[in-house]
């Protein structure tokens, strides 16, 4: 089932942003750097508070720019 999978995604990529400092699940320290700086560059007007699914948004909106490495952790998850 994909739904697990885009709701554990939505959490790692949460961790990865700065404003993030404590998360339910942290996701693996590979993720969270393959993903932090396309997060930083690409989501920035997300606010402090939001939930996973926003990142998760953020991210498949500029998923054509991308880096490989963090296109590979959505991809990994089936997102």
């Amino acid at each position: 089932m994909k739904i697990p999978k885009a709701v554990l995604l939505a959490t790692v990529i949460a961790s990865c942003s700065p404003i993030f400092t404590a998360a339910a699940f942290q996701g693996t320290a590979k993720e969270q750097a393959a993903c932090r700086p396309d997060v930083r560059r690409y989501c920035t007007a997300i606010k402090p508070g939001s939930d996973g699914g926003a990142f998760l948004s953020c991210l498949n909106a500029h998923r054509a720019n991308l880096r490989k490495a963090c296109l590979a952790v959505l991809v990994s998850h089936g997102v």
